[in-house]
């Protein structure tokens, strides 16, 4: 009977644990590195969880989203601004910024952009950029917007930074894309540069090409001079050679005219007997040879006929032959390719007809699938209502019989249950040891003592229990301690614990002596 009220006595604790667990697993939240998940309901000051991990109590809690990427902000004054020097100019720029890191600017920041997508925040930030930006305009000249325009971007920066600040936002850069004036002002200023660019540069390149040209005339001059100059030098000793050499050839021909003189008169006589001999034997021989080349040539001529004509036959032949095998070869590949048509016209036909009737199959297989699947859901759907339904009143039943039982539980059933659910508890909280194969542990106490590694990790569960505990009265508001010692003597005689009714009562009865109803002696 005794362990019966106990375990009845357990099973509201046993429900609670559940449902911490259930709590605990409906409430965990992970927020990216991106974003800021603002966690509040409970406390004064929110949590805030950047790329990380927690658990927000349902119900009680909720869980806000802060955008912390990069954005970009489009800056343009709508309207022409004037300068320090009254010059009506429009600028565009744009502007790097994102949502300070540290806490002070993220809580000021979820005042003013909490749950509001990067689009809407930039829209939010325009005008005060604008404004600003529109200051700074009015505090410098036209020629030094343009001329410099990192400064300006740091100005604006610097400006903005402290209206971006009070709303938590950090501004990472400012970049000027254009400045315009409205009477072309920059583009005259342009122009004047740019005729005093050209005008430096055709002077320097005139003078450039001055100096070309002298510089080549000198050095032409002096090319020129030493070429005459070698030019003379080589004429006059090529004349010195000439002469000298007209004088020795005059007296080298003089010397052989005379002795070929005395040598050409003897031999002319001697030649006279020769030459009359040698012209008779000439004739003779002239006469011979042209008959003989009168026969050669009409049988040059007889062999020069045949061969054009037996060439002639044979190219005749040829051309005959190559004409007749081409048209052959053309019928040849026109039936081919005319089958090769056919038979590919054919085989389309028959794509197209398998493919007709497996659509048709398909449409119907697919038909059939979905009247038997819209059968099957509408059953299913009845079922499951029908199951629900039937669940609903069981578990309505079952909760006003736990309830009907939770009122008639009393301290000692609860103490009762928590002393049987305690080894349990203990089992579940050593089980991760239990999986442990192997452990080295590090220690500078000896075994055995208070401070070794073994002590203290054998020493991690009562506390963890302890723990266990003291969550579980938190969450419920009952002091589970206090029914745990409703048995000693303290709590009976000093504190007066009652465990008879559903809730426990503890008076302390030291307070009790003290008041003006006795006094301790006539207790004692």
């Amino acid at each position: 009977m005794l362990q019966n009220s106990v375990f009845a006595a357990l099973i509201p604790v046993i429900a609670i644990i559940a449902v911490l667990i259930l709590v605990m697993a409906a409430g965990y939240v992970k927020a990216p590195p991106d974003k800021a998940f603002i966690i509040s309901g409970l406390r004064k000051h929110p949590r805030i969880l950047i790329g990380r991990a927690g658990v927000k109590v349902p119900f009680f809690e909720r869980v806000d989203m802060l955008y912390l990427g990069q954005m970009t902000v489009d800056i343009k004054t709508e309207q022409s601004v004037p300068t320090n020097d009254f010059i009506n100019v429009n600028v565009d720029a744009v502007a790097k910024v994102r949502i300070g890191t540290n806490e002070t600017a993220i809580q000021l920041a979820a005042k003013n952009f909490l749950n509001k997508k990067p689009e809407q925040i930039t829209m939010d930030l325009q005008d005060s950029l604008q404004g600003n930006m529109r200051e700074i305009i009015g505090t410098l000249a036209l020629k030094t917007i343009n001329t410099d325009r990192d400064s300006f971007s740091d100005q604006v920066m610097a400006k903005a930074s402290k209206d971006m600040e009070k709303l938590g936002i950090e501004i990472l850069s400012c970049n000027i894309q254009n400045v315009t004036d409205e009477k072309g002002l920059i583009s005259d200023l342009g122009m004047d540069n740019t005729s005093r660019i050209k005008k430096d540069a055709a002077i320097a390149k005139a003078q450039a090409e001055r100096d070309v040209a002298i510089a080549q005339a000198e050095a032409d001059k002096a090319a020129n001079d030493a070429r005459v100059a070698a030019q003379t030098e080589i004429a006059e000793k090529n004349n010195a050679l000439s002469i000298r050499q007209a004088e020795l050839k005059q007296k080298a021909d003089t010397a052989s005219a005379v002795a070929d003189a005395a040598y050409e008169i003897q031999q002319q006589e001697q030649q006279k007997t020769i030459q009359a001999t040698t012209v008779n034997a000439q004739i003779a021989k002239a006469e011979r040879e042209a008959e003989l080349r009168q026969k050669e040539v009409v049988v040059r001529q007889q062999e020069l006929a045949a061969q054009v004509e037996k060439a002639a036959d044979a190219e005749k032949y040829r051309a005959e032959k190559a004409a007749e095998a081409e048209l052959i070869q053309r019928q040849r590949q026109a039936e081919a390719e005319k089958y090769e048509k056919e038979q590919q016209a054919a085989a389309k036909r028959a794509q197209a007809e398998a493919e007709k009737y497996a659509a048709e199959q398909e449409a119907a297989g697919i038909k059939a699938k979905y009247d038997a699947e819209a059968a099957g859901i509408a059953a299913r759907g009845k079922a499951e209502a029908e199951s629900i339904r039937a669940k609903g009143l069981a578990e309505a039943e079952a909760m006003e019989k736990k309830a009907e039982a939770y009122r008639k539980y009393n301290g000692a059933a609860m103490a009762e249950m928590m002393i049987k659910i305690m080894p349990e508890m203990a089992a579940e909280i050593a089980k991760p040891l239990s999986q442990i194969d192997k452990i080295n542990i590090y220690s500078t106490g000896e075994a055995g003592t208070e401070g070794s590694g073994a002590s203290q990790i054998s020493a991690n569960m009562p506390i963890v229990m302890r723990q266990v505990f003291d969550t579980m009265s938190e969450a419920t508001g009952v002091d589970f301690t206090e029914i745990m010692r409703a048995n000693t003597y303290d709590a009976k005689v000093n504190r007066k614990v009652d465990l008879t009714g559903a809730e426990i009562t503890v008076k302390d009865a030291r307070d009790e002596r003290k008041d003006g109803s006795g006094n301790g002696e006539e207790e004692n």
